[in-house]
Parts: structure tokens; sequence; C-alpha cells
């Protein structure tokens, strides 16, 4: 691992040499995003900024690595972050001089963009709260830590038709879509792994076909290894709309797929030694004796300690968030970050008088369950997204304030700006991704509503889309909707379960 570090630092002087030449106009945005994206970063619409993705493998955000995103803000003048639903955190509008300083000074503290963006394996990750939530079958924190590293290996090594995404989840809840991933490995109550593989969210989505039962955690780089060589053996390097890993059940069929992967698999197993040990870092943090109870406080399962939730509107924090928090928690022992694939982030392993100081420094965030809502960052930063999916969701909270709806009225919702599913809008109780539709003559910004969407293990399934609702009403969709359920003394989740057809008769006056 040391020597590719060093490898990849020697990458970044070929970075810094391009970045510079593409905003002195000599290099095209093309150009430049298919070389760019491999070191995770992207010019922004417009081509006048960059965005940066630093990669958080299992979505963990240690002191150190905080300090370092806190410093950064300062030094560059950062003036938007966003916590992305692959559990990473993305700047954004920076010139050149930023996002080259910035990515090179992140090895310092281990923090890798390489593979962030382009053909190349993904940040890997995790439930976010494996190894202290109550319930959870075991620890997978480790093994996706380990997997990381190896996958990182391939960076230089293995030319894939498109990017690679892979999880651990560590019940059935199921936060990182372990179930239809490129790869997905699910825990199990007797410490194995189900593998899943080939699925995905997005253009075609799919569930994952199950390629393995109950395997031992120690040969979890076998199967990456095999669904590797699939990928480069069946993956589709003509059509890049065709090339992600879940049209291989479309080229092969579901049967096809599955024999195709265990005859990689069988070929691993014979000629290589991946075998791993990892070791889970037990919490050896004693609680206080102060008990704490918020609607933000989440009890660990090691005794007296706590877990608080922060999640900021649209998953975008004031970037002046992170040092306010560094400097809460820098004195307290075990205490770290971590982002979850809702844009949510978990401060954990706090005592209860750590838990009342960090609530404090995190109280501007959401304040119920809908304002928790998922937004990719949208179409005014992303070159391929189509609407505004982060103003679309402010303008609709902002209307929804008005209105004091009682939590759970309202469900949280996924904005996606385009149909990539970056907002994870097929999964939503209610979702959305962005489009346009033409009305009298007019084309208007508009999403497709999805709904019914559930991402829990064994309730696995895709919304279903019932039409187009133009931009501007979406904001009295939601207030209808929301006075609807509360004049029944209800949630959504139970007044949706009890009548569905309630919910058809309101959405049925805004869609096109």
């Amino acid at each position: 691992m040391e020597e590719l570090m060093k490898e990849f630092r020697e990458d970044l002087a070929e970075f810094r040499d391009m970045t510079e030449k593409f905003y002195a106009k000599e290099v095209s945005m093309k150009d430049y995003k298919g070389f760019s994206g491999g070191f995770g970063s992207y010019a922004q619409k417009g081509g006048a900024a960059s965005m940066l993705r630093l990669r958080m493998p299992g979505g963990r955000l240690t002191k150190e690595k905080l300090k370092f995103v806190a410093d950064s803000i300062a030094e560059y003048g950062v003036e938007k972050a966003h916590f992305t639903t692959c559990q990473t955190i993305q700047f954004h509008d920076l010139d050149a001089a930023a996002v080259c300083g910035i990515m090179e000074k992140a090895m310092d503290v281990g923090i890798v963009t390489r593979g962030g963006g382009g053909d190349f394996p993904r940040n890997v990750m995790v439930s976010p709260l494996s190894g202290i939530e109550e319930g959870e079958y075991f620890d997978v924190l480790p093994y996706a830590e380990a997997a990381s590293d190896y996958l990182m290996g391939f960076i230089k090594t293995v030319k894939m038709p498109r990017k690679l995404k892979v999880c651990f989840s560590n019940s059935p809840a199921n936060e990182p879509h372990a179930t239809f991933r490129d790869l997905g490995f699910v825990a199990k109550e007797d410490g194995t792994f189900d593998v899943y593989s080939a699925g995905g969210l997005g253009n075609n989505p799919r569930m994952g076909v199950k390629v393995a039962e109950r395997i031992q955690p120690s040969e979890i780089l076998y199967y990456i290894k095999a669904m590797v060589n699939t990928f480069v053996a069946h993956g589709n390097y003509e059509n890049r709309g065709k090339a992600r890993t879940r049209y291989m059940q479309e080229t092969l069929g579901v049967d096809g797929y599955k024999a195709a992967y265990l005859e990689k698999l069988d070929e691993v197993k014979k000629t290589e030694k991946l075998d791993i040990e990892v070791n889970a870092e037990p919490v050896t943090k004693n609680g206080n004796g102060v008990t704490i109870s918020d609607e933000r406080v989440i009890a660990q399962k090691q005794d007296g300690l706590y877990a608080v939730a922060y999640h900021p509107i649209g998953g975008v924090p004031a970037v002046t968030k992170f040092a306010e928090l560094y400097e809460v928690i820098e004195d307290m022992d075990d205490v770290e970050v971590r982002i979850a694939p809702d844009e949510t982030i978990y401060i954990i392993n706090l005592n209860g008088e750590e838990a009342e100081r960090v609530l404090a420094v995190t109280e501007d965030g959401a304040k119920n369950l809908f304002e928790t809502s998922v937004s990719c960052i949208g179409a005014t930063i992303c070159q391929i997204g189509l609407r505004d999916s982060q103003g679309a969701l402010a303008a609709i909270i902002e209307e929804v304030r008005k209105h004091d709806f009682a939590d759970g009225v309202l469900p949280r919702i996924h904005i996606s700006g385009c149909t990539s599913s970056c907002g994870t809008h097929q999964i939503g109780t209610l979702g959305f991704h962005g489009g346009v539709k033409r009305v009298n003559d007019v084309v208007e910004p508009a999403f497709t509503f999805h709904v019914n969407g559930n991402d829990e293990e064994g309730n696995e399934r895709f919304g279903e889309q019932w039409g187009m609702m133009l931009q501007k009403d979406m904001p009295a969709f939601f207030v209808e909707l929301g006075e609807a359920v509360q004049a029944e003394g209800t949630t959504f989740a139970e007044w949706f379960a009890k009548k569905p057809e309630g919910l058809k008769e309101i959405a049925d006056k805004y869609l096109y």
C-alpha cells in the first residue's frame, strides 16, 4: 500500500499540469473530464470552477481528517461542501490552485481522491453506525476498510468498462444498499456474509443477483477479485450507456451472469491466496454516568455512550461547521464522525455530557423527518444535471415550514437532478428525478414522481413512476399532502399504508 500511495503522489504533478491547461483554455471540457475524473475531480457546469471528492472509506471521518477538512476550507476559502450519498465529502466552486492544493495535501492525512470519479472502484460504503449500533449482526467496517485498500490496487492496473461500487451492510436496514450495488456484502446473524452483485440505481435499475451465501468474512477479497474479472470479461466497453455491471444481467441473463461470476470466482480461488484476517477495534471508552435523551441522540451498544445525528438541509452544511465541530470534539476521547448514505452525519462514542455539547453545535440541522430529505448537488453545479434539486428541496421546505406540520406528517423524500439517482430517488418513499415537461407549448422545469420505493433487506423495491410534476408546483403539493395527513392526526407512513388512494387523489391534481 505504501508503494501505491507513492505512485499516486507522483501522479499529482500530471493532474496539476492538466488542470492549469484546462483553466488556460488549452484543454476541452470533454477531454479534461475524461482525465480529471480519475483523480476525484470534475469541472462544474460552465467550466469556471471545479469540484473535488474526498474519499472516506466507510464514511469514516476521524478527527485528524475532520481537522484537515476544516483547515482546507479556511486556507482555500472553500464556500460550499456536500455530504454525498456515497459517504464522501465534496468541495465545490474551487479554482485551479485550490483543487490541486487540497488534493495534494489530503494525502498527508490519508485522504485519497484517486478513483473518486471515472471508471474505477469508488468509495467503499458501510452501514454508518457499524461497530456501535444496537442490534447489528457484527461490525463490518474493518472488512470494508480492507476491501477499500485492496480495490485501490486496481486503479492503475485494470481498465474497467465503468465505475465499480462495493459496500457492506451490518443489518437488514441495508443503509448502503448492499443488495443492489455492483457488489454488496450483507451481514448475517451467524457472522457470515451473503453476496449480491450486478445491481444498481439509475437508468435501467436492477436488484442485485445473489451469487453466494454464508461466506466467511476472511474470504471477501476472492469475491471482489471475481467481480472485477467478471466485469472486465463481460462488461460493455463499446457503449458507456450500457457499461455498468447491471447490464450484464441483460446480456448474459440472470442465471448466465451468476454462472459467469462463479466461474471467475473458482478461477481466483484456484490461483490466488487472498484470505485476510482483520480485528475490529473494540470501543473501550466508558460513559460518565450522564444520561441523555433527544430525538437526535442514539444510544450505542456500548453502555453509557451515544451518537448524535446531524443532517444539514440537502446534505450541505455551512462550511464553518467543520471547524466548529472539530473545536468541540478535539479533546474528546475516541470520538469520530461517520457520514451516512442519506447525507446525515453521526458523531459517535460520546458520553452524556459530550453528547449535550455536540447537540448544541449541530442545532442548525433538520428539525424533523421531512427535513432530512436527500438531494444530489443539482444542475447549478453538476455537468449532467437537468434540474436544480437543491433549489427544489429548499423551496419545498421553506413553504412547508409555514404550516408547522407535526414530525412524521411528511416523509423523507429523495430528489435527483437527473436519472442518475445520485439522490437515490428510486428507493425513496417519495422520490423525484429532474427533467422537463412541455405545457401549453412552454417547456417547464419538472420532476418525474416516484412512489413507494424501499431499501430494507427483504422488502427492496424501486418506486413506481406516477407522472411528472412541475417544479413550481412541488411546494403546493407537499402542503396539500401535509394538510391531509395532519387532519387525520397520523403520520404519512400510517396514512399511506391505510389508504394509498389518498396520495393518488392529491398527486393527480399536480401530475402530467
